[in-house]
């Protein structure tokens, strides 16, 4: 292939996924979609294979070629069509998250999918933001969409999807804003399957279909590639990391590189989860396929070629619990995707040795009433690395959203943001010291109902190489009538108006033993910071 037009093609594809998110912006309603940009898009080949993503979120795109291979399998696919679902045994992440795909076909014959990805704030479920703490299955967590028709042979089915959101034993609180979205998800669609069209008209089907082809190529050259060069970099074919979630889950990861290829091995990972912690092989998937991108370090487009020479062993339990057809027998998976997820990214890193740990955390904060629900997640401080130090206030790995504008948030919700600062000191010290993590106080004026979901309470983010860890998060409640609750890394509280949550975010872990501070040497001077919160 002519290494220009791919290069052309490349770009052109992921304009076309580009496009789609700003459609999706802008037609949405939610706060969460409009504002807080919590959607990802992207095009797949005709075999369902993720090609090419707009900059959007991790944890969203590397499962998005799962999603659509498992609901071609379940559902005919034809012109007209767009299907949705938020199943988790389906390449779904967790229910708040709904997938939207379409099929793009040129004169009858398949050329790929479009698709899109977007949480929704509110989706039912036992508590308002539809990621409840306590949840112990799938029916508590909100509405469960399997495969279906959004828009059949191009008669839409909305009465249909309105009916299955406002029914049930926890229907959504927000069912406008859920169709409204959704309708911005459709129109993100049709925006990429005639962007798609167009340029198998201008360019010529067969040429589209041949660069598709070489841009999964291109990706799994250079996965084989940077295999090798980690393997002679590090001296190493094996690599072993584990970690632990704040209730001491362990998440454990063998990685063997033998000649451009690996084998990544999760055995040793905890059973099924009591609690809302399981993940699906999607989102592992997902997490896997972000990590093995970091070893490349050029930029590249997230493409399931780069797992193309890469075996993936996933045991029963946490990280591949079974989904029975009743949603009251699956387990609960909604903090799998936000906070196992990134700690699975943890363990990945830290078998490979590519830098500290970050926050490892979303810091999910979700507050409401029985007429509405809001979420949102908050930065924290990324791991320092072998010649760089940690962003402080940043999100990191598998989140990648923005956090809501105070004005908005004030005149959206019945909620004042008193403070929103950068924890000082709380990034681990080191040659390479790591990002400090933020400080979010929020003042309700109503009586609400309040849902934390976090990691690194307990376990803190670790260093590499000499380098301290960072400190540990830390969210809880002030109460107007006086008293403290503090909550847990998974928890939930009823609040009255006056009360205030203080959420202190992680700090990331640093690189490398301290040095003396020298004249003139920055990082030295900021490796003498102390560890701790502010």
């Amino acid at each position: 292939m002519d290494p220009v037009r791919l290069e052309l093609f490349s770009n052109r594809f992921g304009a076309i996924a580009s496009e789609m998110g700003v459609m999706l912006q802008r037609t949405a309603m939610s706060v969460n979609v409009k504002e807080r940009l919590d959607f990802s898009c992207g095009m797949l080949d005709a075999e369902g294979r993720l090609l090419v993503n707009a900059p959007h979120i991790p944890v969203h795109l590397g499962a998005l070629g799962e999603c659509v291979r498992r609901v071609a399998a379940e559902l005919e696919v034809g012109a007209g069509d767009v299907v949705v679902t938020n199943h988790p045994g389906y390449g779904g992440s967790h229910l708040p998250d709904i997938t939207v795909i379409s099929p793009v076909l040129v004169e009858g014959r398949l050329l790929g999918y479009v698709a899109n990805r977007s949480h929704h704030a509110e989706l039912g479920g036992i508590r308002p933001g539809s990621m409840p703490p306590e949840a112990r299955n799938l029916a508590d967590e909100g509405v469960v969409i399997a495969p279906q028709y959004l828009v059949r042979a191009g008669e839409p089915q909305w009465e249909r999807i309105e009916t299955l959101l406002s029914r049930g034993p926890a229907p959504s609180r927000s069912v406008a804003e859920n169709l409204a979205d959704l309708g911005a998800a459709v129109a993100a669609n049709r925006r990429g399957v005639a962007a798609l069209r167009r340029l198998a008209v201008d360019a010529g089907e067969e040429e589209v279909r041949r660069y598709m082809s070489a841009l999964y190529s291109r990706a799994a050259d250079r996965m084989r590639s940077a295999l090798e060069d980690h393997v002679r970099s590090t001296g190493r074919q094996s690599f072993h990391a584990r970690e632990r979630l704040d209730d001491g889950s362990p998440i454990e990861v063998e990685v063997t590189v033998d000649r451009g290829s690996a084998r990544i091995d999760f055995t040793g990972s905890a059973p099924v989860h009591t609690g809302n912690l399981n993940a699906t092989p999607a989102i592992v998937r997902s997490a896997t396929i972000y990590v093995l991108r970091l070893l490349i370090g050029v930029p590249l487009q997230l493409n399931e070629g780069l797992l193309e020479p890469v075996e993936i062993e996933i045991p029963r339990g946490m990280l591949n619990p079974e989904f029975p057809a009743d949603p009251r027998h699956c387990p609960a998976v909604v903090g799998g995707n936000v906070e196992t997820s990134q700690r699975i990214v943890d363990t990945l890193i830290k078998a490979l040795g590519l830098c500290a740990c970050g926050q490892g955390t979303m810091n999910n904060t979700l507050f409401g009433d029985d007429s509405f629900g809001y979420y949102e997640t908050v930065g924290g401080g990324a791991g320092a690395g072998p010649g760089f130090r940690g962003a402080s206030g940043v999100h990191t790995h598998m989140t990648n959203t923005r956090i809501t504008d105070p004005e908005v948030l004030e005149h959206r919700y019945p909620v004042r943001l008193e403070r929103f600062a950068v924890r000082r000191g709380s990034g681990g010290s080191g040659r390479y010291p790591g990002g400090d993590g933020l400080r979010r106080e929020l003042r309700f004026l109503t009586p609400q109902q309040v849902s934390v979901l976090g990691q690194h309470r307990v376990e803190r983010p670790y260093g590499v190489d000499g380098g301290e860890s960072g400190s540990v998060g830390r969210a809880r409640i002030l109460r107007a009538a006086g008293g403290v609750r503090e909550l847990a890394s998974v928890d939930q509280a009823d609040v009255m108006p006056g009360d205030l949550l203080v959420l202190e975010t992680p700090g990331g872990g640093g690189w490398g033993d301290r040095m003396p501070a020298r004249p003139g040497d920055r990082d030295g001077l900021a490796s003498q910071q102390k560890t701790g919160a502010e």
